[in-house]
C-alpha cells in the first residue's frame, strides 16, 4: 500500500460563536471553508485542476451548512470546476475522519491529491437549535433516536454524560477545573509565542478589503482558579429536565447504570468553547509530490475508528488510541505529542489517567476549553496543531483523537518528515 503525506495544514482563527459577538458569525460557512481551501492551494502553488476531491466535514448539515458544503466551498474558493467535493458527518469526529478518508484514497492508489477538512459555524447551529426547540422539536440526542434503538442504548446529553463519567471515575470538580486552568495557561503562552502563526490564515471580509479576524478570539487568559470555582455547574438542570413520559437524561443513564449518582462538575469554564471556524489539510501521494516539486511535512502512519458505550457517549478516545498504537506497531512512549479534544475536561483527564501519559505531552498548546470547538472542523484543526508542534519541538510522532456523539472516536497517528 502506498503512503499518504500531508503537504500542508491551515485553519481560520476561531471566532466567538455568538451572533452579534463573534467576528465571524455574520459570514457564510462557505466563505470560511473557501478561505482555508484557497489558502492551502495558493500557499503550495498547486494547480487546482490536479486536485481530485475535497472531503469536508460539517456536523449540522442544515440551512446554509447543508447542500454539500464541500463542493460548494471548493467552487467558492475558485478551484477548477472539475474538482469534486463531498460532505460527511461523524458528529465531533468528522474533521479527523475527513483526513482519514482522504488518506485512504491516496493510500489505495485511487487518488493522488485530495483536500480534507471541515467547517462549523456554531453561531448558526445554536440559532438552529433554538428555533427547533421553540418549534417543539425534541432535544437532539434524545429525539434523534428511534424508540427501538433507545431501548437498546438509552441516550443522554453530552454534558450530563461528562458529569456522570466524572463520578464513575472519581474525578472531582477540582480536577476538571485544574485541567481547564492549564488549558487557558498553555493557550496564552502559545498565542504569545506565535506557535499558531504558521497554520492560521486570516479571514477577510466578503469584499476582500479588510480583515474580519486574524487571531483566536475565544481564549480567556485572565481565567483564575477562583473564578472557575465560583461558576455554577451547567448540566444539573439538563439532567433532570422532563423529556416527556416522565423521562430525564439522568434517568436515561441510570437505566444502564442504576446505582450511579452524581452532582454536576462541568460548566462553561471547563467545557469546550462555542466558536466558528474552518480548517483544511492537503494530502498527496509520493508520485504527486515528486511530479510537482513539493515537500511533505508528515506521513500518515495509521488511522482507526472506534465505537464505545453510546449511553455514556464520551469514552471511546482511550480504546481508539490503543487501537491506533497497535495498528502502527508503536507504544505510547513513541508518541511525542498527543491531541485529545477537550470536549469536556473529564474527557482529557480520563484520557491522561487511563493511558498514564506525561501531561506535558498532552495538548501542549491548550485545547478546546481555551480555544473552542467548531464541531466539524476541530479534528482537522488538531491535526494541523499537532504537526506544527512536532516541527517546533523536533518530535516524530503525534496521535490525535476525540470523542464524538453516539459513543465514537476516530484517531490518527502522523509522523513528521
Amino acid at each position: 500500500m502506498a503512503d499518504a503525506y500531508i503537504i500542508d495544514a491551515v485553519r481560520t482563527p476561531r471566532g466567538i460563536g455568538k451572533i452579534g459577538k463573534g467576528s465571524l458569525a455574520h459570514l457564510h460557512p462557505q466563505h470560511l471553508s473557501a478561505t482555508v481551501i484557497r489558502a492551502v492551494v495558493e500557499r503550495n502553488s498547486i494547480d487546482s485542476a490536479t486536485i481530485e476531491d475535497v472531503i469536508w466535514s460539517t456536523s449540522t448539515q442544515k440551512g446554509k451548512q447543508g447542500g454539500d458544503i464541500g463542493r460548494m466551498s471548493a467552487l467558492a474558493a475558485g478551484l477548477d470546476p472539475r474538482v469534486s467535493g463531498m460532505s460527511l458527518d461523524r458528529f465531533c469526529g468528522g474533521g479527523i475522519s475527513a483526513v482519514n478518508i482522504a488518506a485512504a484514497a491516496v493510500m489505495s492508489g485511487m487518488e493522488d491529491c485530495v483536500i480534507a477538512g471541515g467547517c462549523e459555524m456554531m453561531s448558526f447551529t445554536a440559532q438552529i437549535g433554538n428555533e427547533e426547540a421553540a418549534a417543539g422539536f425534541p432535544p437532539f440526542m434524545y429525539g434523534a433516536y428511534h424508540e427501538a434503538l433507545d431501548e437498546l442504548h438509552p441516550q443522554s446529553h453530552q454534558g450530563v454524560c461528562a458529569d456522570a463519567i466524572a463520578a464513575m471515575e472519581g474525578i472531582s470538580r477540582a480536577d476538571v477545573d485544574a485541567l481547564a486552568l492549564e488549558s487557558q495557561r498553555r493557550a496564552r503562552i502559545a498565542m504569545d509565542e506565535g506557535r499558531f502563526d504558521k497554520g492560521v490564515v486570516p479571514v477577510m471580509a466578503v469584499d476582500g478589503r479588510s480583515v474580519a479576524l486574524d487571531r483566536d478570539e475565544f481564549p480567556r487568559p485572565q481565567t483564575t482558579m477562583k473564578g472557575l470555582t465560583e461558576l455554577k455547574a451547567s448540566f444539573d438542570a439538563f439532567a433532570d429536565a422532563d423529556l416527556g413520559n416522565g423521562q430525564t437524561y439522568r434517568k436515561q443513564i441510570q437505566r444502564r447504570y442504576p446505582d450511579l449518582e452524581w452532582q454536576g462538575v462541568h460548566h462553561a469554564g471547563n467545557s469546550s468553547g462555542v466558536v466558528d471556524g474552518a480548517a483544511a489539510v492537503l494530502l498527496a501521494s509520493q508520485a504527486y509530490i515528486e511530479k510537482h516539486g513539493l515537500k511533505a511535512r508528515a506521513r500518515i502512519v495509521a488511522y482507526v475508528n472506534m465505537g464505545d458505550d453510546p449511553t455514556l457517549m464520551l469514552n471511546a478516545p482511550v480504546p481508539a488510541a490503543r487501537k491506533a498504537l497497535e495498528r502502527a506497531g508503536l507504544t505510547k512512549d513513541d508518541i511525542d505529542i498527543w491531541e485529545i479534544n477537550e470536549a469536556f475536561a473529564v474527557v482529557a483527564e480520563k484520557f491522561v489517567r487511563d493511558l498514564e501519559l506525561d501531561r506535558a505531552k498532552v495538548n501542549p498548546n491548550g485545547g478546546a476549553i481555551a480555544l473552542g470547538h467548531p464541531i466539524g472542523a476541530t479534528g482537522s484543526m488538531l491535526i494541523g496543531t499537532a504537526l506544527d508542534e512536532l516541527e517546533r519541538t523536533g518530535g516524530r510522532y503525534a496521535l490525535i483523537t476525540m470523542c464524538a456523539a453516539g459513543g465514537m472516536a476516530p484517531a490518527i497517528i502522523i509522523e513528521r518528515i
